[in-house]
């Protein structure tokens, strides 16, 4: 049900992306195999949403040089948040997509 609602609020567009940014939640579209933008900058405590917004392809954002696991993949019209507490530089790629990268910059 969560990801019906979910998918009825994007294929409206009520989650823009100034809407979005006003709550302090910045998004990362995921389509064509590709993070759009590839690097974003926010603020501590901040969050930043990855929207797939591919036709078939599941992907995930992982964060594999701080040692985590890899989360679990998201399919499209699904998304994946993450809060961001403390400054620094963060690397993320697609877990089955290796070549799909990105990175957060967390600045005060």
């Amino acid at each position: 049900m969560q990801r019906q609602i979910i998918g009825i609020f994007l294929a409206l567009g009520i989650f823009s992306q100034g809407a979005i940014a006003d709550g302090d939640v910045h998004r990362v579209i995921i389509k064509d195999f590709k993070f759009s933008p590839q690097e974003v900058t926010v603020k501590p405590g901040e969050t930043i949403r990855w929207e797939n917004h591919e036709k078939r392809q599941y992907h995930s954002v992982w964060f594999e040089a701080s040692g985590e696991e890899e989360p679990d993949y998201f399919f499209p019209e699904e998304f994946y948040e993450r809060t961001f507490d403390a400054s620094g530089t963060f690397p993320y790629r697609c877990g089955p997509h290796p070549r799909m990268t990105g990175v957060v910059n967390v600045t005060d």
